[in-house]
């Protein structure tokens, strides 16, 4: 299986790099996977190139169709007057342009880091809407890391459940084929280029084992 972090962090080291890599280490804790972290800030050229363009540089390019190919995806965004920074949407921004289908049916984790507790809804106002718009699956738990959250109790729980949600997903929810492609699933149907998984079965992968 391939997971994808993408990761909006600008500075070296970053603390929106790290919860993105505690949470891919949490999901192939449970279900095992390659991971890929893309660094948005070392693309924010290509990115400005291709909105005048309208063509990708071959990073860019090679990153767009590994977030298109993946099982799942973690996405994290510093917190940038309230919601996520323009690098982060300009990103997604290109890849919809270039695939509307991308991430169609895809799992996807959200996750942010902020500065003060009080932005901690910018998962439910900003990054949910963001990614229901682009008909991703995005699990029930977001994760947001504030800077006192750090080494405190709830931070490790949250991505504890959170990763397990997109495991599980990650299962049950096979990677889209080309259209006659066999799927993982034997429920699974495909319908064009889109696996669909009956619902059922998507929130059976949300329950605890046992």
């Amino acid at each position: 299986m391939r997971l994808v972090v993408v990761s909006a962090g600008l500075s070296v080291p970053s603390s929106t790099r790290l919860l993105g890599d505690r949470l891919a280490a949490g999901v192939t804790g449970a279900v095992p996977a390659e991971v890929r972290v893309i660094e948005l800030r070392d693309l924010a050229v290509d990115i400005a190139h291709n909105f005048t363009s309208g063509f990708p540089g071959r990073a860019l390019a090679e990153a767009m169709d590994a977030v298109a190919e993946a099982d799942g995806l973690i996405v994290v965004t510093p917190v940038f007057s309230a919601s996520y920074s323009g690098l982060f949407k300009s990103f997604f921004d290109v890849l919809g342009v270039r695939d509307r289908d991308a991430l169609a049916g895809k799992p996807v984790l959200i996750a942010a880091t902020g500065g003060t507790p009080r932005h901690s809804l910018v998962l439910e106002h900003a990054l949910r809407p963001l990614f229901a718009h682009l008909r991703a699956v995005v699990v029930p738990t977001g994760v947001y890391a504030a800077s006192e959250d750090w080494g405190a109790e709830g931070l490790d729980d949250r991505i504890e459940r959170a990763a397990s949600e997109l495991a599980g997903l990650m299962v049950a929810i096979p990677a889209p084929r080309a259209a006659g492609g066999a799927g993982e699933t034997g429920e699974a149907r495909e319908t064009g280029e889109l696996t669909v998984v009956p619902f059922e079965e998507q929130l059976a992968a949300l329950r605890p084992a046992g």
